[in-house]
């Protein structure tokens, strides 16, 4: 395939909008379930430690390794979607999920829990993209802002709702039951889905780079790791410096972007970066990424503040976490709504206003702050997420031709994770560095923890401030050019829409 040139595409059969409806339907409440195992670690990490006879360095390797193999397997997933099903994509993601559910309730030992979450990553980094690619394959340009709307309530709320879930299953017995209560869910869905799920197109058999592949894991895993490391308490006794492990898998990533531009001029790359050609989908990736570093690091610092600063349970953190992910859902498919009526700048730009204004009075607090302000400043913080991420997603994905769907959806989930790594590793930074500095005057404990905290998320103000500026430029972009569609003849007579893409 020549560089400006799009490959011949198949014929795709028109679904009705019941059929469409119960396909994304599978999709979303499955993708809910396995994203929600990315946060649902972070209240057990005291009790594992515990257990296992760990240091919480180790502990937080649980948390780590799904969201580096997140990072390692996602750029595969653009070539992997269009080479299979999307029942065999379906039935892969839920069977290495399920797979690594059961192991990790049963885990003897840490090292086996470890090697579980990796496995359940795995299932995971196909999801998202799967879901995203198919809601863009399937939904006109119309009504895209109001199905993604619905689909909020799994990029931001199933994370947002994890530590919620593990304060509560918790209190309530052994860690094991943050995998044995999902377990039967899980299930349930991967046999629903495998009935019911449609294929959406055929598989291309299309080539694949095999040096692109150890780049891409190599580089995006290690810019993972080294983010991840630079905000750990040990990371002076690490055997390789995270600040040259961070190096390295800059590099590498960019050395994997040099070989997926020269591979776009001769061949098929792994990862199709004109997508990046377009500004729409540019801008919308700077805004989330940007978004999601401000929002995982006050995600971290968050429970640490309510249970060391202000003294709550695990469970009573749970459960004052739960309202600001409903209301992020809730709000999730109004927004969508808004999207198709209003467009992208109307709701962008004041959701980051108010997502930048919660972070800095989450600045403001300290150890006499009322839990319910805090609540209160959660709540505003999910809502202006919601306003943010619904536009979001969709103006930019909406401007790719077709064929780039599957490589846009890739590229947002990989920065996704490296966005999150970065954002949480500055957060924590900070945080213990003027958390230190404070005990070194002469603070107790507690007051230094409190004054760290204000600073991290004093860090998450200065990112939302941040992608205030960005906000301004996004735009609603016009929709790209519709297939042709004609009519077809099934099987039993009836007549059915066929959708054929052309080359533009």
């Amino acid at each position: 395939m020549t560089e400006g040139t799009m490959p011949a595409l198949h014929e795709t059969p028109a679904l009705s909008p019941a059929r469409v409806t119960s396909v994304l339907r599978i999709l979303v409440l499955s993708t809910f379930v396995v994203l929600l195992n990315e946060t649902i670690m972070v209240n057990a990490i005291p009790r594992l430690m515990r257990d296992f006879e760990v240091t919480a360095a180790a502990a937080g390797w649980l948390s780590t390794a799904f969201m580096l193999t997140m990072a390692v397997v996602i750029p595969v997933t653009g070539w992997f979607l269009q080479r299979v099903t999307t029942r065999t994509a379906f039935g892969l993601a839920m069977a290495l999920f399920l797979a690594g559910t059961a192991l990790a309730a049963a885990a003897p030992t840490f090292p086996v829990l470890l090697a579980a979450r990796v496995i359940q990553a795995g299932g995971t980094a196909v999801m998202m993209p799967l879901l995203m690619t198919t809601l863009m394959t399937l939904v006109p340009p119309h009504d895209r802002g109001r199905v993604m709307g619905n689909i909020t309530l799994v990029i931001s709320v199933a994370p947002a709702l994890g530590p919620a879930v593990s304060g509560v299953l918790l209190q309530l017995g052994s860690w094991r039951l943050l995998f044995l209560a999902v377990l039967p869910i899980a299930g349930a869905m991967a046999v629903f889905g495998r009935r019911n799920l449609v294929d959406i197109g055929e598989p291309q058999a299309a080539p694949i780079d095999w040096l692109s592949v150890p780049l891409a894991a190599a580089g995006f895993g290690a810019l993972v790791y080294g983010l991840s490391g630079l905000g750990a308490e040990n990371a002076a006794q690490a055997p390789v410096p995270p600040e040259a492990t961070t190096l390295a898998g800059a590099v590498l990533v960019g050395l994997f972007v040099w070989r997926q531009l020269a591979l776009q001029r001769s061949s098929t790359p792994l990862l199709d970066l004109r997508t990046l050609t377009f500004r729409h989908f540019s801008v919308a990736l700077a805004l989330m990424c940007l978004s999601f570093m401000a929002l995982m690091g006050a995600f971290i610092v968050l429970p640490i503040y309510l249970q060391e600063v202000c003294g709550l349970t695990s469970l009573q953190t749970g459960l004052l976490l739960i309202p600001g992910g409903l209301t992020m859902g809730l709000l999730g498919p109004q927004v969508g709504k808004l999207y198709d009526r209003l467009g992208a700048p109307r709701l962008v730009v004041p959701g980051a206003a108010l997502t930048a204004l919660s972070l800095a009075l989450f600045a403001l607090t300290g150890e006499q702050t009322s839990p319910w302000l805090v609540l209160a400043l959660h709540v505003a913080l999910s809502a202006g997420m919601a306003f943010v991420f619904t536009p979001v997603f969709t103006s930019g994905l909406s401007v790719l031709p077709p064929h780039l769907y599957p490589h846009g959806s890739a590229i947002l989930g990989s920065l996704q994770q490296v966005a999150a790594a970065a954002g949480t590793a500055l957060t924590i930074s900070v945080m213990s560095g003027h958390a230190a500095t404070a005990a070194a005057d002469g603070a107790d404990a507690t007051a230094a923890l409190a004054t760290g905290i204000r600073w991290g998320f004093g860090i998450g103000a200065l990112l939302g401030a941040l992608a205030v500026l960005v906000a301004l430029l996004i735009r609603t972009p016009p929709a790209p050019p519709q297939p042709a569609v004609s009519q077809a003849q099934d099987e039993d007579g009836t007549a059915t829409n066929k959708t054929a893409h052309t080359p533009t």
